[in-house]
């Protein structure tokens, strides 16, 4: 790394002496600070690569608000320095405070020298980074502009604390939970935190952790060695080593029973794990982000959730709203989901009607964003021109229930859905998708030219 001043700030001496000789020995350039004052003069007469920084100081010793309130005043001056915070007081809630008002990471003292040092570096050269490449946000864009990455649209007000949230939270280490209804998108919020992050080169793996039964868990999760059982027929990897350097998406992360919870926690906090039916241990470093709909609070209360698990995921909570409280996205989303599957079944219908736009807007949305795609999807396939109408939209006006892909078609329509679907899931290979239906290729070539399609 090449020379980096870094601007150390606290009110006590003997720690401001232990923090320089720390890294003065590493070959840092250092500005030391002892006052909120002290500090933002710095910033406004000197060009540094990072501020690591007390949250006490003279106002009080144990709130940090001083120290809460100096991070606005400190991002004004240079939005681009990365904030570090050190807090003695030992509170979460705290630190994620100082995340949410814009600081990059916290360190608690005391503090181990290591961790310090490296946690420094990177957000350095984090820093670096995007000073030469722009915006973290301007830079995911491309990434999604490009298809690496599932485009994150939202422009609501509904979802401003959302994307502030993921923006800060990204480049860090720190374990984000992130809750919201069925199908509010929660595993794209992540994807965006993975790929925001210095991880993001290194792989990203999901799993639906609330899936995983006890004979399988530590097998998917751990990895296996040959004939640790009677299937182990070869050495398995499993989803932690897989994800080894990068992120582990931990999905459905309330439905884990009890004795799943401890072993995963386990790791979670030593970083080790052993496969299943090897004493080889094994290291394995992995950023944790979780997903759930329940209210996981409630469930630790009344034992189902184990506490201490909760606070090793929920560093960050990121909620994401319903989009029944984000009006304003749904015809954003129904046009991004136009331009990217109108494609696969022709690229003929290009818009909505007036007529269907209101109807939109006035559905309820029980199923949430993976209801909006799955509608416009059937409606694409339902299409007779290039707009696509009010009725082609089959949405039902209950609130609460769901229109699934071929309720209200006749039978000509849903066998035409059916043969569109295969086709698109083949990558409209004809004689796949002839035997995803159990027809034969002739019988599929007959329907195709029935129903005026185009392999």
């Amino acid at each position: 790394m090449p020379e980096a001043r870094v601007l150390i700030a606290d009110d006590q001496a003997d720690v401001l002496e232990a923090l320089r000789l720390l890294l003065k020995g590493q070959g840092f350039l250092l500005h030391l600070a002892r006052s909120p004052a002290e500090i933002v003069a710095a910033v406004e007469t000197h060009e540094f690569d990072a501020l690591l920084m007390d949250l006490n100081y003279t106002r009080d010793t144990t709130s940090g608000r001083e120290g809460l309130d100096l991070i606005a005043t400190i991002a004004a001056v240079d939005a681009t320095l990365p904030i570090l915070v050190m807090t003695a007081w030992g509170s979460v809630d705290g630190a994620v405070e100082a995340i949410r008002r814009g600081a990059r990471d916290y360190i608690q003292k005391p503090w181990d020298n290591g961790r310090l040092l490296l946690t420094l570096r990177t957000q350095i050269d984090l820093a670096r980074a995007l000073r030469r490449s722009g915006k973290l946000a301007e830079a995911n864009e491309r990434l999604a502009a490009g298809g690496e990455l599932p485009r994150l649209v939202a422009g609501s007000r509904a979802m401003e604390s959302v994307l502030r949230i993921v923006e800060r939270v990204a480049p860090s280490d720190a374990s984000v939970l992130i809750t919201g209804e069925h199908g509010t998108g929660k595993e794209v919020v992540a994807r965006w935190l993975h790929a925001g992050s210095l991880r993001a080169s290194r792989p990203f793996i999901a799993v639906n952790a609330g899936a995983l039964g006890d004979g399988v868990f530590e097998s998917e999760l751990f990895g296996h060695v040959k004939g640790a059982f009677t299937d182990a027929r070869a050495d398995r990897i499993g989803c932690f080593e897989l994800a080894d350097g990068g992120t582990l998406f931990l999905d459905e992360i309330a439905n884990m029973p009890a004795g799943q919870q401890a072993k995963l926690l386990r790791v979670l906090q030593t970083g080790e794990l052993h496969r299943v039916g090897s004493s080889k241990l094994r290291k394995v470093d992995v950023r944790a982000l979780a997903a759930t709909n329940a209210p996981l609070a409630q469930l630790t209360g009344s034992g189902v959730f184990r506490e201490d698990l909760l606070y090793r995921l929920n560093t960050v909570e990121i909620h994401l709203p319903p989009l029944r409280e984000r009006k304003d996205d749904i015809l954003r989303l129904a046009q991004h989901f136009l331009q990217v599957r109108s494609p696969c079944y022709g690229g003929k219908v290009v818009e909505f009607t007036p007529e269907a736009e209101k109807a939109l807007l006035g559905h309820r949305w029980p199923g949430n964003v993976r209801e909006l795609e799955h509608v416009v999807e059937r409606a694409l396939l339902l299409a007779s021109g290039p707009a696509i109408r009010e009725e082609d939209l089959v949405l039902r006006a209950g609130e609460g229930e769901r229109a699934t892909a071929i309720d209200d078609m006749t039978l000509d329509d849903a066998e035409r859905y059916l043969i569109v679907r295969a086709l698109a899931r083949a990558n409209n290979n004809v004689s796949e998708a002839a035997q995803r239906l159990g027809l034969s290729r002739s019988a599929l070539y007959r329907r195709l030219a029935r129903y005026g399609l185009e392999p």
